[in-house]
C-alpha cells in the first residue's frame, strides 16, 4: 500500500459513515489504488522535491470578466472603458483596476487561455472546484480534500480545511470521502469560530460530563468496536482537543492590530484573506475565501471596479504579507472563477456568461511568476495559444502540492477517481 495510506490521519475522525451512507448515498469505505494510471492522465510524473504544504484558493463567485481584468484588450471594440496598465514585469499589462496586484506581477502567473464548455453556474463552479462534471449519484472532492486525504494535516489541533464564505452550497468539499474532509465553513470571518468557548459551565463541570458519558458508552463501544463508532468517539475528542488549544487563538482576527486589517480591506472578503493568512501560519493545509458579485450582466464598467478594489487590496496584502512571513514558497495562491464574461458588451451595459474564453490567477510555492500562459484573440472571444482545460488547470495546482496525479481512489460505489480527472499539469507555469 502507498505509504501516504499509512499515516494516522488516514484512520482519523470517521465519524459518522453510517449516516454518510444513509444521507449522501455513499459509503465512506477505505479507499485503496488498486491499480495505477487505468483512468488517471498516466503522466508517471517525478514527485516533487518541494511541494507546496498549503493552498489557499480565492474563489470569484459569478463569473469575474477577463477583459476587466486580466486579459485586456486595448484598442479593440470589446474592450469598452476599461484601461490597461503596466505591471512591474515588462510585456505583462493588466485592467487599471487592479493596481496593487501590478506591483506584484513577477509574484503571478497569468493564464490567459481557460476554456471550458460549462455556461451555468452552478455547472461550472463544480467543474472548476473538482474537475468533473456534476452528478446527482455522486459528490466529488475538491484539491482541498484531496491534499489532506493524500498528505494528512499539518496541526491536529485544527482543521484541515477551511472555507470563508456566505454561501451555503459549498463546492469542492469533502464530496465521497469520510466527513472529516469537509472544510469547517465560517460565514463571517470577523466573528471568529463560533461555539468553541464554554459558556455557563465550568471546566470542571464540563471534564466530569464527558468522563460521566464515557463511562455509559464503555460497553457499546466494547461490544461495537468498529470503525463507525471509533470514528464518532473521535470525533467528540478532535472537538475537545481544539476548544483548550492555544491555536484555537488563530481563529480571532482581533489578535491582528488596526493597521494590518485595514489593508486588508474592511469587508468580509478582506478580512478572509487576513483569517486565511493567519491560518497558514498555524499550518491548516487547505483555506477557501469566496468573494460574490461577479455576475454583471448589467452595468459592467460599474460593478467591475468596485469588484476589482476590493479582490485588488486583498490579495495584494495577502501575497505581500506570506512573502514577508516566509510562508508564500510553501503557499499555493490560486485565483480562479466558473467562466469567462462575453467580450461583447450586451444592451444593458454588461457581459452574459463566457466559459469559452477567460483566466485565472496563480501565485507561491512552485509558480513561476512573472508569467503569462496562452492567448486570446485581439477581441478576447477565443483561445488561440495553449488551451488550458478546467481539469489541466487543476492538475496544474496538485502538482504544485506535490499530489499524485495518477493515483486512484474508489468510491464507495467502487468507481474509480482521481484528483484531477484526466488533467495534465502546465509544467510551464511552475518551476
Amino acid at each position: 500500500m502507498n505509504t501516504a495510506f499509512k499515516s494516522d490521519e488516514w484512520s482519523r475522525r470517521r465519524f459518522m459513515e453510517g449516516t454518510a451512507k444513509t444521507f449522501l448515498g455513499v459509503g465512506a469505505l477505505g479507499m485503496t489504488s488498486r491499480s495505477r494510471g487505468a483512468v488517471g492522465p498516466g503522466l508517471n510524473l517525478d514527485p516533487r522535491v518541494k511541494a507546496a504544504k498549503h493552498v489557499i484558493y480565492l474563489y470569484m463567485s459569478g463569473g469575474m470578466t477577463h477583459l476587466d481584468t486580466f486579459d485586456t484588450k486595448p484598442g479593440h471594440d470589446n474592450q469598452g472603458q476599461t484601461k490597461t496598465i503596466d505591471t512591474n514585469v515588462d510585456d505583462i499589462k493588466i485592467s487599471e483596476y487592479l493596481p496593487t496586484l501590478a506591483k506584484q506581477a513577477d509574484k503571478l502567473a497569468i493564464v490567459r487561455s481557460l476554456t471550458s464548455t460549462a455556461g451555468a453556474h452552478a455547472q461550472g463552479n463544480y467543474l472548476m472546484h473538482t474537475s468533473y462534471e456534476e452528478r446527482a449519484t455522486i459528490k466529488h472532492p475538491g484539491i482541498g480534500a484531496w491534499a489532506l486525504k493524500f498528505n494528512g494535516k499539518l496541526n491536529d489541533n485544527l482543521p484541515g480545511s477551511v472555507y470563508v464564505g456566505g454561501s451555503s452550497r459549498i463546492n469542492g468539499g469533502g464530496g465521497f470521502f469520510e466527513p472529516q474532509y469537509e472544510p469547517l465553513a465560517i460565514n463571517d470571518p470577523n466573528a471568529g469560530l463560533k461555539n468553541s468557548k464554554l459558556r455557563g459551565v465550568k471546566q470542571e463541570a464540563f471534564d466530569d460530563r464527558l468522563s460521566l458519558a464515557d463511562k455509559f458508552d464503555t460497553e457499546f463501544h466494547e461490544k461495537y468496536d468498529v470503525k463507525q463508532v471509533r470514528a464518532y468517539t473521535q470525533m467528540y475528542e478532535d472537538a475537545v482537543r481544539l476548544m483548550k488549544s492555544e491555536d484555537l487563538a488563530a481563529f480571532d482576527l482581533k489578535e491582528e492590530d488596526e493597521m494590518t486589517r485595514a489593508r486588508y480591506g474592511d469587508n468580509p472578503f478582506g478580512q478572509g484573506c487576513l483569517l486565511a493568512r493567519r491560518l497558514v501560519e498555524q499550518d491548516v493545509r487547505a483555506i477557501e475565501v469566496s468573494l460574490g458579485g461577479w455576475d454583471m450582466h448589467n452595468n459592467v464598467f460599474i460593478s467591475a471596479p468596485e469588484k476589482c478594489a476590493i479582490l485588488d487590496q486583498a490579495m495584494g496584502a495577502l501575497l505581500d504579507d506570506l512573502e514577508q512571513r516566509g510562508k508564500l514558497k510553501d503557499t499555493v495562491v490560486v485565483l480562479t472563477t466558473e467562466f469567462g464574461r462575453t467580450p461583447r458588451v450586451n444592451q444593458n451595459g454588461g457581459r452574459d456568461h463566457y466559459p469559452k474564453a477567460f483566466s485565472s490567477v496563480l501565485a507561491g510555492g512552485g509558480v513561476k511568476g512573472g508569467t503569462v500562459y496562452g492567448k486570446t484573440d485581439e477581441g478576447g472571444e477565443s483561445v488561440v495559444e495553449n488551451a488550458v482545460k478546467i481539469p489541466d488547470f487543476n492538475a496544474t495546482i496538485a502538482h504544485a502540492l506535490g499530489l499524485p496525479l495518477d493515483q486512484i481512489l474508489y468510491s464507495p460505489s467502487k468507481r474509480p477517481f482521481t484528483v484531477a480527472h484526466k488533467g495534465v499539469p502546465v509544467l510551464d507555469l511552475l518551476t
